[in-house]
């Protein structure tokens, strides 16, 4: 019984919905006849015109069948729209084409005017739609009033498609209230969007938001650059007032923003960078169908790589990765997203040589991308040995079974500190360079080396750390106040790994332009401004000195390199420059001895003799933060 009744308590106000518009069609067709032939008190009226006739009811049945085809029904009234009005129209045309063919076969249409025919689905159309938009006026305007003294009251910033689009999903909830648009276009000053009044530009926010006790600003410009972005910022910020903002299609699409939903404003979306546009087709075709294999597969880099070859097509993804919990995490992320790709999870140390042969024999391999490696710089220049053996030699382990097993192309994940290096992380990844490049001139296999700054929210950079900083009430610890970095987000860096592959070209080395380099302390203090703080005031920020191995600033390219551009405008290709095989062959042998003795003095002569533009420079500090490792100098070796 009690079914029974919940299912007449549905049915019921779509019931009514039913017989009001068909309703809305006996008015439409019998007062059209009657506007045709005149008043029913001044003469007969045709059988079309009668209240009952049988031409009538098959009016009413063929468009009835009409509304239900067209789905006119499965709409709500209380959030009708544009597609619904077309759509209404759309049922209106489509019944007057079966009303004409229906009446034709009864009667060969006679005595049904043309006009009626004509005018009846414009007709239609507007006393259908005409109930749906008064009644969702009515409810958003009962709303309104209902909201207006309990939600917050926000302040859009842009007047534009999003902003509009934003003020649809504001009304649909319950918590806030949108009480004006700033925008700077003069076009748009004094008009109204959705009745909400355009006060004013962005740059007066402060003093708008006080005028209408305004709670919150939301920026609904998704697709500003960079730069206007950072301006918006620093308007809202004088505001003193929270702000969010409509997120970017990019987030959307890469999962990290819902629809509709507001987010806050990430550091990412001030990097001074316009947005990365990948040749998706050039991706797919060079990437579809094929097996990969990826190295420290469980690591920033190579999880977001196992992710992005996973989008663009890869038959399968090989996973090998030295730590057993970021192996299991990424195997099951990729499980989860993607159940129709082979997964081959690898535990264990691809600078094994039975390990890196095995992997791609399970693997069969058409590419590999060699993410696996050490990159603190502070960490490694106290740890000589294992900085050259996992970052130079497990790549040169790597590189020599990609050619034994036919691979067509190995990819370098390098650094912007192998360009010059100062550090035991740039100079063993330009080491690495060197070994990979000594296989490509006896080897079909495809080497090519990429090379990227920093990376946002990788494990171990700055952002984090200066999150949890932030999060603990400070202080953020900045080496020095004029370091400068290069960054990019881990999709964007991802994605420009695929490209430059997808490019491949014998023995190049790829940089990815990434734009200019941002400061460290403006990044701290654009935290901290974000974190809805103020620095100095809330959260002090200390100066603590360079780091031993770092720079104040990194470079992107070097001078014997002949960087050229590539079809692709985020992507520079350079010469590889030249190395004499002879000689790594036989440094590398020594440097393997080296290492399995845990020799450090000669694993720095060595190092040293093998990259002659390794030019380590002193670190500031005290005793406390000296560098363990000593490195001679070459006058001191002559």
């Amino acid at each position: 019984m009690a079914t029974l009744r919940d299912r007449l308590n549905a049915w019921l106000p779509r019931g009514l919905i039913v017989a009001h518009d068909l309703a809305i069609v006996w008015v439409t067709w019998v007062g059209l006849h009657w506007i045709r032939y005149g008043i029913p008190s001044a003469g007969p009226l045709p059988p079309q015109a009668d209240f009952w006739s049988t031409e009538t009811a098959i009016v009413l049945l063929a468009q009835g069948l009409v509304f239900w085809r067209v789905g006119l029904y499965r709409g709500l009234w209380r959030f009708a729209s544009t597609p619904d009005l077309w759509n209404i129209l759309k049922a209106a045309v489509a019944g007057i084409v079966v009303i004409t063919l229906a009446l034709f076969v009864y009667n060969r249409l006679g005595g049904v005017p043309r006009s009626v025919l004509l005018l009846y689905p414009f007709v239609l159309a507007g006393l259908l739609g005409a109930p749906r938009l008064l009644y969702r006026a009515w409810k958003d305007s009962s709303e309104q009033r209902q909201l207006s003294a309990t939600a917050t009251r926000v302040l859009i910033l842009g007047a534009g498609r999003a902003g509009e689009q934003l003020v649809r999903d504001l009304r649909r909830t319950s918590a806030y209230h949108p009480v004006g648009f700033l925008d700077d276009s003069a076009q748009l000053r004094g008009g109204k969007l959705h009745g909400i009044p355009v006060l004013g530009t962005i740059n007066q926010a402060a003093d708008i938001a006080r005028k209408t006790a305004a709670r919150l600003l939301i920026i609904a410009m998704p697709s500003l650059d960079a730069t206007s972005m950072q301006r918006i910022i620093t308007t809202c910020e004088r505001s003193g007032l929270p702000f969010r903002m409509v997120p970017r299609l990019k987030d959307v699409l890469e999962g990290r923003a819902m629809p509709g939903q507001l987010k806050e404003v990430d550091i990412d979306d001030l990097l001074g960078r316009e947005p990365v546009v990948s040749d998706w087709r050039a991706i797919r075709e060079w990437l579809g169908g094929r097996s990969v294999l990826v190295t420290g597969a469980g690591g920033s880099i190579g999880s977001e790589l196992c992710r992005q070859c996973a989008r663009q097509g890869a038959k399968r993804i090989t996973l090998l990765e030295f730590d057993e919990l970021s192996l299991m995490r990424i195997h099951a992320e990729l499980q989860r997203d993607f159940a129709s790709i082979e997964l081959v999870p690898i535990l264990g140390d691809c600078g094994d040589v039975a390990v890196a042969r095995r992997a791609l024999e399970l693997s069969e391999a058409d590419a590999v991308f060699h993410a696996a490696a050490y990159k603190q710089v502070p960490v490694l220049e106290s740890q000589l040995r294992e900085a050259i053996r996992n970052n130079a030699l497990a790549s040169q382990t790597m590189a020599a079974a990609s050619a034994e097993a036919g691979v067509s192309t190995f990819i370098l994940i390098s650094t912007d500190k192998a360009v010059d290096p100062v550090n035991v992380l740039g100079a063993s990844k330009r080491l690495a360079e060197m070994l990979c490049q000594a296989y490509a001139a006896n080897s079909r296999t495809h080497y090519i080396t990429v090379r990227f700054g920093n990376v946002l929210d990788s494990a171990g950079s700055v952002v984090p750390l200066f999150r949890d900083q932030i999060n603990s009430g400070g202080p953020v610890t900045v080496t020095d106040p004029q370091v400068t970095r290069y960054f990019m987000t881990i999709p964007e860096a991802c994605l420009l790994i695929l490209q430059a592959a997808s490019i491949g070209s014998h023995e190049a080395v790829y940089t990815l332009d990434m734009g200019s380099p941002v400061a460290i302390r403006q990044l701290a203090e654009q935290m901290i401004r974000l974190a809805g703080k103020q620095p100095g005031r809330d959260i002090a920020i200390i100066y603590t000195g360079l780091r031993p191995g770092e720079k104040l600033h990194e470079t992107l390219f070097h001078s014997e390199e002949q960087y050229r551009r590539t079809a692709h405008p985020k992507i520079l290709q350079g010469i590889a420059r030249p190395v004499d095989v002879t000689m790594l062959e036989e440094r590398s042998r020594a440097i393997r001895k080296a290492s399995d003795d845990y020799d450090l003095d000669t694993l720095i002569e060595l190092l040293r003799d093998t990259v002659p533009e390794f030019e380590p420079e002193a670190a500031d500090g005290d005793a406390d933060n000296a560098v363990v490792v000593k490195f001679p100098s070459r006058a001191s070796r002559r």
